[in-house]
């Protein structure tokens, strides 16, 4: 199309763009925005509901065999402050008996970005055994995650860890996995990031209610591991 017909069509677009001008043109368009608005929320709804009652704080949850932290990047090939938080609240569990045995779970896609890796070893320093935690190297996502620690790990039921917006996603995808269990809902200051991650988690929710109902393989599944049953049954002196 050439330059001079693209401006010619420019005020017809617009035009048909305009808010319609009739009363019943106005109340047609406000339902269809109304509509749009519910159809979008109810994804996040359906997270809250799934949750209802099993987020709680490290002193109150009920213990259970496992604690799943999910990854949250690196940087400089160290656990970013959000996952370290997450982190911490793994080792506290441990530390305090809620849980046995400590399921890592984040992207080791790359030979130059070992997720789980670092979180083992920041894990380690906080004075959780080695012989305590289980690296998952493809979690890639949380749907990923969940499906793995079920049909890879074989666990059943877990503490899951993460931010307070992340939380009841995980406790959802989980539940549809096949993991059953609490979670503990990290407290953060509502910074820059924590604003980015509860708006991102209403994409991110959609997604979810998909993943429910396609169940689909995660990126990499692979033979069934041991290495959970392994960390249950370790001494804890063992390093």
């Amino acid at each position: 199309m050439q330059p001079g017909r693209i401006r010619a069509a420019v005020p017809t677009v617009l035009r048909r763009l305009r808010p319609p001008r009739t009363r019943r043109g106005r109340r047609l368009l406000l339902q269809a925005v109304m509509a749009c608005c519910v159809l979008a929320l109810l994804p996040a709804t359906w997270l809250q509901a799934t949750a209802d009652g099993r987020v709680r704080a490290v002193a109150d949850v009920p213990s259970e065999p496992v604690a799943v932290v999910f990854g949250a990047g690196l940087a400089d090939g160290k656990p970013t402050p959000y996952l370290a938080h997450r982190l911490d609240a793994g080792a506290e569990l441990y530390r305090t008996h809620k849980v046995r045995a400590i399921l890592v779970t984040g992207d080791n896609s790359r030979t130059d970005y070992n997720e789980p890796g670092a979180m083992l070893g920041y894990l380690e320093q906080q004075g959780v055994p080695a012989s305590k935690v289980v690296l998952d190297y493809a979690g890639f996502d949380t749907w990923d995650s969940c499906s793995r620690a079920k049909r890879i790990f074989g666990v059943d039921r877990a503490i899951l860890v993460s931010q307070g917006f992340h939380i009841r996603r995980a406790l959802a995808l989980c539940d549809a996995a096949g993991v059953e269990g609490y979670g503990v809902g990290v407290d953060e200051p509502h910074d820059v990031t924590w604003f980015y991650g509860g708006g991102r988690e209403l994409v991110a929710a959609t997604k979810a209610a998909l993943d429910v109902v396609v169940e689909p393989d995660p990126v990499f599944l692979g033979p069934r591991e041991p290495g959970v049953t392994r960390a249950l049954a370790a001494d804890p002196a063992a390093r």
